[in-house]
């Protein structure tokens, strides 16, 4: 359709923001291995991997790695790389990304919290163990070594007295603002290197009383982290 002379094609609408909730027990069985946590967050953070270069990085046996690689792929966590995208006859395999999530607790089977807890329990090990090898990094670096990277990573402590439906409200509004910055990376400026964000919320203890949660005071600083990715309502998009 032509156009008038001086007018500017409107850019197509972004897509609608879908997540997933992943509810059925063989796909939860199947993420919550520890192996295949490992892998997938090397995937997520590193890019594209043979099954022998991920048996290299992670110390594992390539014949278990491929496995492993093969279980992911089948509930949606892993692909293989476009053949155009790749050289050589090896199978390369990348991250699947997406917004996933898991019911809520009160809607979890005796046997799917089992599974979940398992799941949260190294996932929040893998998490503190990337912070701690960052932080490692950061301070081992002085004078002429050190990266402007090490003091840009934002800090922040808190409290605020939420409803229910206020949280999930906030929880929503800090998946859009992740969203928001997400991009591909043709669009990526020279520069940007991938951070990992993590959520944690939870409810303080029931003692607690009013007057001691308002006073808390929310505190924001700056800590020095140079690193590069699920809970009952985590975001599992990056796992990490």
């Amino acid at each position: 359709m032509a156009q008038e002379p001086g007018t500017q094609e409107a850019a197509p609408a972004p897509a609608p923001h879908v997540s997933t909730e992943l509810s059925d027990l063989a796909t939860l069985k199947a993420l919550a291995q520890p192996r295949r946590q490992r892998i997938l967050q090397h995937l997520t953070l590193h890019g594209p991997a043979t099954s022998a270069s991920l048996a290299r990085e992670l110390g594992l046996n390539t014949g278990a790695t491929s496995y492993h690689l093969r279980e992911l792929a089948r509930y949606g966590f892993v692909e293989e790389q476009p053949e155009a995208d790749v050289h050589g006859r090896e199978r390369w395999w990348r991250a699947v990304l997406g917004d996933r999530r898991f019911p809520p607790r009160s809607r979890q089977s005796a046997e799917m919290r089992l599974v979940m807890d398992e799941l949260n329990h190294h996932a929040y090990a893998a998490d503190l163990e990337l912070f701690e090898k960052a932080q490692a990094r950061t301070q081992a670096r002085t004078g002429a070594d050190e990266d402007p990277w090490d003091d840009a990573f934002p800090y922040s402590r808190g409290s605020i007295r939420l409803t229910l439906p206020e949280l999930h409200a906030f929880f929503e509004e800090y998946i859009a603002l992740l969203n928001r910055y997400k991009r591909p990376d043709a669009d990526t400026p020279d520069g940007a290197r991938t951070v990992l964000t993590r959520f944690l919320a939870h409810p303080a203890p029931d003692n607690e009383t009013g007057a001691e949660a308002e006073s808390e005071p929310t505190s924001h600083g700056s800590t020095a982290i140079d690193d590069t990715e699920a809970s009952h309502n985590r975001k599992a998009s990056d796992p990490t």
